[in-house]
């Protein structure tokens, strides 16, 4: 081999193993910083927020909602997130965590659920409801995920759900799968999960609610879901929307056996 051409293949292999190592440098990073940052992570003001929310007679009907039922009994908190959603006997209807708090903020509140649904995420009630979100999922952090499918509507929304996973339309021709429906994919120099299957513990859906570094507040898995839709450049589906209730479940089931980390911290 002449050794012009071995410079130029020491020279290409050179740039291969830099480029490998400042990729695998750059992801490295992001999850030291993560790592630093989970003994401080904001999301605990949301969840001592959260219970205090949940504690306090208010609304209309000055009540609590220490008698909210979300899927496990009245005012039984731990473990109903991570079997969420669900159906419900008394709305007949299949709902995630939002929707039922919306249920229980109008019933024993007074609130106008209606109202809340359309008010601006971090805004109002819904700062409340993020609040309520954090300190909800985070009685179940460390328990696995276990969505029940044994109802007729939970599997017509898993079913609704996978549909709407994989729909492809609007001005980018994106759906949900263009970025989870297989491994290996990454943006931003961060990994991007197959919501398809169980990612792993503490990855996806097991991750929501979470708090945001880049926007400094609480999201919410509705509002999460409602930001996927801007980012394929589709109007937002709505809060508490059934499509976004669909997807909830088809994520939430594949999810099943994965350890909840919620409220986690993202990027």
């Amino acid at each position: 081999m002449k050794q012009s051409t071995m410079i130029a293949v020491a020279l290409a292999l050179a740039a291969s193993v830099s480029a490998t190592a400042q990729q695998k440098s750059a992801a490295d990073g992001i999850a030291e910083y993560r790592k630093m940052l989970e003994d401080g992570n904001p999301a605990e003001l949301f969840e001592a927020k959260g219970e205090d929310l949940w504690k306090t007679a208010r609304g209309p009907k000055k009540a609590s909602l220490q008698r909210c039922d979300l899927g496990l009994g009245p005012g039984v908190v731990k473990g109903a997130w991570v079997q969420l959603p669900r159906w419900f006997a008394d709305t007949q209807r299949v709902q995630d965590l939002e929707s039922r708090l919306l249920t229980c903020m109008e019933n024993l509140q007074g609130f106008n659920a209606a109202e809340i649904a359309s008010t601006g995420f971090d805004k109002g009630e819904q700062a409340t409801m993020a609040a309520l979100a954090a300190w909800i999922s985070s009685e179940s952090r460390g328990l696995k995920m276990a969505l029940p499918q044994a109802h007729v509507e939970e599997k017509r929304f898993y079913e609704l759900g996978k549909r709407a996973f994989f729909y492809r339309g609007g001005p980018m021709d994106f759906s949900c799968a263009s970025c989870h429906g297989e491994p290996g994919k990454r943006i931003r120099l961060q990994d991007l999960p197959d919501l398809t299957k169980n990612p792993g513990d503490g990855i996806g859906f097991a991750a929501w609610p979470a708090y945001r570094v880049s926007s400094g507040e609480m999201w919410s898995m509705q509002r999460r879901l409602n930001d996927c839709y801007r980012q394929q450049r589709f109007p937002y589906p709505g809060f508490a929307s059934d499509v976004t209730i669909a997807l909830g479940v088809y994520m939430g089931f594949n999810a099943r056996g994965a350890q909840s980390i919620a409220p986690a911290l993202k990027r």
